[in-house]
């Protein structure tokens, strides 16, 4: 931490002197970005800036619960198609039922659901005709 400033001398003259001191001392040397411009400046103020570049910055994403069980419900139904047996596709489909119907009695954060539980009765046959049997 630096020290305060003396009476009697101006904030810039202070500020100034310190910001010499540590340039002589090598401080800002080696900086990451130094020499080049500044990141987003053509784009318009986000006051969330901080949080896209270190959510970005570690790879990490959000979603809200309910486009989070959407997404689940999309990729289960994918799954279901690929699955090998149908006892696979029953138990990828009953699972991602339970978790549609919890949400449809005790709805989740974010915009509507728009889901319902798959019939997975139907999702079978469907399978058992691709399927060829």
């Amino acid at each position: 931490m630096t020290e305060r400033k003396p009476p009697g001398v101006t904030f810039e003259t202070w500020i100034d002197k310190q910001i010499r001191e540590a340039t002589e001392r090598g401080d800002f040397a080696g900086l990451a970005g130094a020499g080049k411009p500044l990141p987003h400046l053509d784009q318009p103020y986000d006051e969330m800036w901080w949080i896209k570049e270190k959510m970005h910055r570690e790879h990490l994403s959000y979603l809200p619960p309910t486009l989070a069980l959407r997404k689940e419900a999309e990729d289960a139904l994918e799954a279901a198609a690929a699955a090998p047996t149908e006892a696979a596709l029953r138990r990828i489909l009953t699972a991602v039922n339970e978790r549609i119907s919890a949400a449809l009695r005790t709805p989740l954060e974010g915009p509507p659901l728009n889901l319902v539980p798959f019939d997975i009765d139907e999702v079978a046959r469907k399978w058992r005709e691709q399927q060829g049997s």
